[in-house]
C-alpha cells in the first residue's frame, strides 16, 4: 500500500525524507521545533512514499483555536479590536470596503468570526458535508491508530502543499482535512489551490472538522457564474486560458514583454494562481483570502494582473535577456514587499475595470469548450498545443511567422489553441468580394491581412463568420461581438480594440428582461443589400459541420447597454465592399474589387489610421483556425 510522506529540503550533509509526526512530540504553540526549522524556508512538497516511510496522526488533534499556529511565524500579533455584533448585517458593499481596506486585520478573533460566517453564508449544494460527517469519518479512516495507511488524494499529486504559519499538529490537520476531502467529493480529479486554501482557513478555524465544512461549502458553491474552486484540469485550464486573456487585454505591456521572452505564452499564466496562493507572504495571501471570500474568483485574476503590471514596472527587456521570465516572475512575486505594500497592491488591482462576473463566466465556459474540442481535458505535463504557428512550415505572402505569432498572442486564447489555416489570398482567389465571401463563410472567427502597396500590413481580428451579415435582410447591419480588433504590423506592430476594454463602466449589464434592438445600418455606405441575396437561407448556407464547432459568445453588444450605438459597429459586408468600425470614421473600408481601400478613427476600436488614409491593396489574405 502506498503511504503518504512530506518532502524536505536536504540538509547540510543529510538527505530529503519524510518525517513521522509521533504522539509525544513537543508541537505546542512556541515550543518545539517549528516548521520553519524543520522545512527551511521552501514549500512543502507532496510525494508517494512506501509503506515503511508512514506518517503519523494524533486523532485528538482538534485542540482549539488558534492551536493549529506557529505564533512564532505569524507576522502580526494578535490585537484587542471591538469586534461590532452586527458587522455580518452589514450591505455587501460595505463588508467588500472593509475586506479590501484590510479591517479584518486588526484582530485574529474578528477574522475567524468573519471567515466561519461569511462561508456559512454561500449558496451550495443541499447535500453538502459538515463538521458532524467530518467527525464521523475522521473517525473511520483514522480511529485511535498512531499510524494512518491513508495516502493523500490523487487530485493533489504533484501540487505543492504551502503550510504558511502552521505548526507540526497544523501540517497533520492539512494532511487530515485533504483526505476527507478526497473521501467524500469523489469528483475532484485536479485541484492544484485546494491546500492553500485548506492551510489559510485552519489558521482561523476552532478545530478540524469546522475547517472541513468551510472548505467543503467552497467546494459545492453552486452560486450563479461564481466559482470559488476548480475541480478539474479541464476547469483550471480554462481558468488559465482566461487569464492569459485577459492579460492580453488589461496589461499590454507585460502581455508583449512575456510574448516577446517566453517561447510559450500560457506556461506563463498557467502559474497565475499559484502567484496568489503558494508565491505570495503570509501576510499579503491572507489579506487576498479575505476579499476573495467575499468577491469569489474575479477578485483573484484582478489582484494577478495587478501583480503582473508591477512585475512589468520592475523589469527592463534587457534584464530578462536569456532569462527563464517564469522563475523570474515566481522570484518576483516571492519578494513582492520590496516592491509594493499589501494596501497599495490591492489598491490598483481594484482600479482594474474588469467585466461582469457573467461576462468572464461565458469567457471560461467558451475556453473549456475550446479545450474539450482539442481532446484537453486530463493532466499533462507540457502545453505543446499552444505552440499553434509552426514556425517552421506556416507561410504567408503578408507576414513571417514570427509576426503571426505576435498577431496569435493576440486572439482570445481559446482560438489561439489551433493553427492558422488559409482560407482566401488574392494571389490565389482573385480580387473577388463574392468570392471573399464563399471562402470565409462557415469560419468564425477569421484574421484579415491586408498589405498596401506602400509595404504597410494591417488587419483586423473578426469574431463573427462573415455569412452573418445576410440575417440583416435587404439592410447591410453591423455583426461581430467586443472582441474584435483592428491592428497594425508594419511599420509599427499595435493593436486597437474595442473602447470599451479599456473602460467597461461604460457599458451597463442588460437586465434578462431587456432585448438588444438591431444595430446601426451602414446602407449609406454599402448599398442596401448583401450580395443581392436577400433573406433567402438557400444561398451560401454554413456548413452544418462548422455550425457544430462555434464557441461560445463573449461580450456580445446584447449583454451590454451602450451609451452609443456607433461605438458597436463591429463589421460589415455588402455587394459594394465591406467595412471594419465604424462610428465617427470607419477603421478599415474596402471596395467591391479588393482592390481600393481607406482607414482613418472610429469611435468602435478609438484607433488612428492604421496605414495611409488612402490605399491599395497589393495583397489580402483571410485566415480562419484548423479545428482538429
Amino acid at each position: 500500500m502506498l503511504q503518504v510522506g512530506v518532502s524536505l529540503p536536504r540538509s547540510p550533509g543529510g538527505a530529503a525524507g519524510s518525517f513521522p509526526v509521533a504522539e509525544g512530540d513537543n508541537v505546542g504553540t512556541g515550543r518545539g521545533l517549528c516548521p520553519t526549522e524543520m522545512f527551511g524556508s521552501s514549500p512543502v512538497t507532496i510525494m508517494i512514499t512506501s509503506e515503511a516511510d508512514s506518517w503519523d496522526i494524533d486523532a485528538s488533534s482538534c485542540l482549539g483555536c488558534g492551536q493549529f499556529v506557529d505564533w512564532d511565524r505569524m507576522p502580526d500579533p494578535e490585537q484587542q479590536a471591538h469586534i461590532p455584533r452586527d458587522i455580518l448585517s452589514k450591505p455587501p458593499k460595505e463588508l467588500k470596503k472593509l475586506a479590501r481596506e484590510g479591517y479584518w486585520a486588526a484582530s485574529r478573533a474578528l477574522r475567524a468570526q468573519v471567515y466561519h460566517q461569511l462561508i456559512q453564508q454561500v449558496a451550495c449544494r443541499l447535500v453538502t458535508p459538515d463538521a458532524l460527517v467530518y467527525r464521523d469519518v475522521a473517525s473511520r479512516l483514522f480511529g485511535k491508530l498512531s499510524v494512518s495507511s491513508h495516502p493523500l488524494p490523487e487530485f493533489l499529486e504533484g501540487c505543492s502543499m504551502p503550510t504558511y504559519c502552521l505548526n507540526l499538529e497544523g501540517v497533520t490537520a492539512l494532511k487530515k482535512i485533504l483526505i476527507c476531502v478526497g473521501n467524500l467529493f469523489p469528483d475532484i480529479t485536479y485541484s492544484p489551490i485546494l491546500p492553500s486554501l485548506v492551510a489559510l482557513l485552519l489558521h482561523y478555524s476552532e478545530d478540524e472538522a469546522q475547517c472541513f465544512e468551510n472548505i467543503s461549502r467552497l467546494i459545492a458553491s453552486n452560486a450563479s457564474h461564481t466559482s470559488y474552486i476548480d475541480q478539474s484540469f479541464l476547469a483550471h485550464q480554462a481558468s488559465c486560458m482566461t487569464f492569459g486573456d485577459l492579460a492580453n487585454k488589461h496589461c499590454p505591456a507585460a502581455h508583449k514583454l512575456i510574448a516577446s521572452t517566453a517561447d510559450n505564452i500560457f506556461e506563463v499564466y498557467s502559474e497565475w494562481l499559484s502567484w496568489l496562493f503558494h508565491d505570495l507572504p503570509f501576510s499579503y495571501a491572507i489579506r487576498v483570502f479575505d476579499v476573495y471570500l467575499l468577491e469569489g474568483q474575479k477578485v483573484l485574476y484582478r489582484i494577478a494582473l495587478a501583480l503582473l503590471k508591477q512585475y512589468r514596472l520592475s523589469v527592463t527587456s534587457a534584464e530578462l535577456e536569456g532569462s527563464d521570465i517564469k522563475a523570474d516572475l515566481q522570484a518576483f512575486v516571492q519578494n513582492i514587499a520590496e516592491h509594493v505594500t499589501v494596501d497599495k497592491l490591492l489598491e490598483r488591482a481594484f482600479g482594474i475595470r474588469l467585466f461582469s462576473r457573467k461576462e468572464i463566466w461565458l469567457l471560461q465556459m467558451a475556453n473549456r469548450k475550446s479545450l474539450t474540442e482539442r481532446g484537453i481535458t486530463m493532466v499533462q505535463s507540457r502545453q505543446p498545443f499552444h505552440l499553434a504557428v509552426d514556425m517552421q512550415n506556416f507561410s504567408s505572402s503578408i507576414v513571417t511567422a514570427q509576426e503571426m505569432r505576435i498577431i496569435w498572442s493576440w486572439i482570445p486564447e481559446r482560438f489561439s489553441l489551433f493553427p492558422p489555416l488559409l482560407l482566401f489570398s488574392t494571389s490565389e482567389d482573385g480580387c473577388s468580394l463574392q468570392r471573399f465571401y464563399t471562402c470565409c463563410e462557415g469560419f468564425e472567427p477569421t484574421v484579415l491581412l491586408i498589405k498596401t502597396t506602400e509595404g504597410e500590413v494591417c488587419g483586423a481580428f473578426l469574431s463573427s463568420d462573415w455569412g452573418e451579415r445576410k440575417k440583416s435582410g435587404t439592410t447591410s447591419g453591423f455583426f461581430g461581438t467586443g472582441e474584435c480588433f483592428v491592428f497594425t504590423v508594419r511599420p509599427e506592430t499595435e493593436r486597437y480594440e474595442w473602447v470599451f476594454i479599456k473602460k467597461p463602466e461604460l457599458a451597463k449589464a442588460v437586465p434578462r428582461s431587456r432585448q438588444r434592438s438591431p444595430s446601426p445600418s451602414p446602407t449609406s455606405l454599402l448599398g442596401s443589400s448583401p450580395d443581392g441575396c436577400g433573406t433567402s437561407s438557400n444561398r451560401l448556407t454554413v456548413p452544418t459541420l462548422q455550425r457544430k464547432s462555434r464557441l461560445s459568445p463573449f461580450l456580445a453588444i446584447r449583454h451590454f447597454l451602450l451609451p452609443s450605438k456607433t461605438a458597436s459597429m463591429f463589421m460589415s459586408g455588402s455587394r459594394e465592399g465591406i467595412i471594419i468600425g465604424g462610428g465617427g470614421g470607419q477603421a478599415l473600408s474596402l471596395d467591391a474589387n479588393l482592390l481600393w481601400g481607406h482607414t482613418e478613427h472610429c469611435e468602435t476600436f478609438d484607433n488612428p489610421p492604421l496605414c495611409q488614409e488612402n490605399f491599395k491593396v497589393q495583397l489580402l489574405e483571410v485566415w480562419g483556425f484548423q479545428h482538429a
